[in-house]
């Protein structure tokens, strides 16, 4: 399986509030351990991820119909373990929080000269154990945000396919899917192509909006500034955060506020719910979309199609207390929110102005939703002239 090397510039300690290095190792000594492998049978599943990668674009194409997924070349496609998968998202991290970091130490470097090592360290670890939790969760990732690699990098020579010069990078977890599939006691081959039909459609989705990626860098940074611009600020409302998260469980139950999920929600002004509501509604769309072309296969594809979709909804069941709790904190119960009011909105466009209609959304950024049409999509529709 491929390994992540962090590019220069985010490794080193004393230049970041974030020492990249430090998360990424953290998050590898704290992973839980995946499932007991022979060399040959992890061997075998690499094959296997590889073949089902490559089979699930043309699926992709014939679904959304989209001309960017006819021969996908933009990217590369990594068999990662949970330890790569972390230290690939520290890279991505490091360049979507590059100029807000840099801005925010130069101000705390001015203050207080002496701190910006201590507090990149501090803040590394925590940024690895957080990383160390969610290494077990994901199955795949397609992430618009990694830099190219050169072609001296082990990132690009560890057994990748170097798929030409667009960026990004697809990214499958191999033991994480291997978990999943013996947990679920499903098919694997079905398991593993149902896995990557979901991932490459978010690779044909920035290769459909080759804008996305710049507009979504855009928007993170616009977002990260407004949330931790300010220590000062910062500082009172991670307070007001903590004292909000002690709040019992009536006050939660009698308050009206729409909540996104996790700390995010307790960090708002109007503003920054302004930028946060933009980013949860194209997240909705991307996360969406890809869920309604995985489960828009037939039985002729994936065979087991309906029996994984039924068995996968009802794994969340069986998480303990503490996992639960952690989730929260974090809001990927709120990020599953996403997937299914996503998919409500492309199966509703779809439905009225069909997948030619529905299309339109790659075109600009103002042909995007907002997060009240996410929820009421004929809203989009009629914006649309559709």
């Amino acid at each position: 399986m491929e390994t992540m090397d962090l590019p220069n510039s985010a490794a080193g300690p004393g230049t970041s509030l974030i020492n990249w290095e430090l998360a990424a190792s953290t998050a590898a000594r704290l992973a839980p351990a995946g499932p007991a492998l022979s060399a040959a049978e992890i061997g075998a599943a690499v094959a296997d991820l590889r073949v089902s990668a490559d089979r699930s674009v043309p699926y992709v194409h014939e679904i959304t119909g989209l001309d960017a997924a006819r021969d996908l070349r933009d990217s590369q496609v990594l068999i990662v373990d949970r330890a790569s998968w972390a230290r690939a998202n520290t890279q991505s991290f490091s360049v979507l929080m590059a100029s807000t970091m840099a801005a925010l130490a130069k101000k705390q470097a001015a203050q207080r000269p002496s701190s910006t090592a201590v507090s990149g360290t501090v803040t590394g670890a925590q940024l690895g154990s957080v990383l160390a939790f969610l290494s077990s969760k994901v199955l795949g990732q397609y992430d618009p945000f990694a830099e190219p690699a050169s072609p001296a990098s082990p990132a690009s020579t560890a057994g990748a396919e170097s798929t030409g010069a667009g960026g990004g990078r697809l990214l499958l977890v191999a033991p994480n899917i291997l978990s999943v599939e013996r947990e679920l006691h499903v098919d694997p081959a079905d398991f593993r192509l149902w896995v990557c039909l979901h991932e490459q459609t978010h690779r044909v989705q920035f290769a459909a909006a080759p804008w996305l990626r710049h507009h979504m860098l855009s928007e993170i940074e616009k977002l990260s500034t407004l949330l931790v611009g300010d220590t000062e600020k910062l500082t009172e409302k991670v307070a007001a955060a903590a004292r909000s998260l002690t709040r019992n469980r009536k006050e939660r139950a009698t308050d009206t506020t729409p909540s996104r999920g996790g700390v995010l929600d307790l960090l708002q002004d109007p503003e920054e719910k302004a930028a946060l509501s933009h980013l949860t509604a194209v997240m909705s769309l991307l996360e969406g979309h890809a869920n309604v072309v995985m489960d828009a296969v037939d039985a002729s594809i994936v065979p087991s199609v309906r029996t994984i979709r039924q068995r996968f909804n009802s794994r969340g069941k069986d998480r303990g207390v503490l996992e639960k709790f952690i989730r929260n904190l974090l809001g990927l119960d709120a990020k599953m929110r996403q997937y299914s009011d996503g998919a409500r909105f492309v199966r509703a466009v779809v439905a009225e102005a069909g997948m030619q209609g529905f299309n339109h959304v790659w075109t600009s950024a103002d042909h995007l939703p907002n997060e009240q049409e996410i929820h009421d999509p004929i809203r989009w529709v009629h914006r649309m002239g559709l």
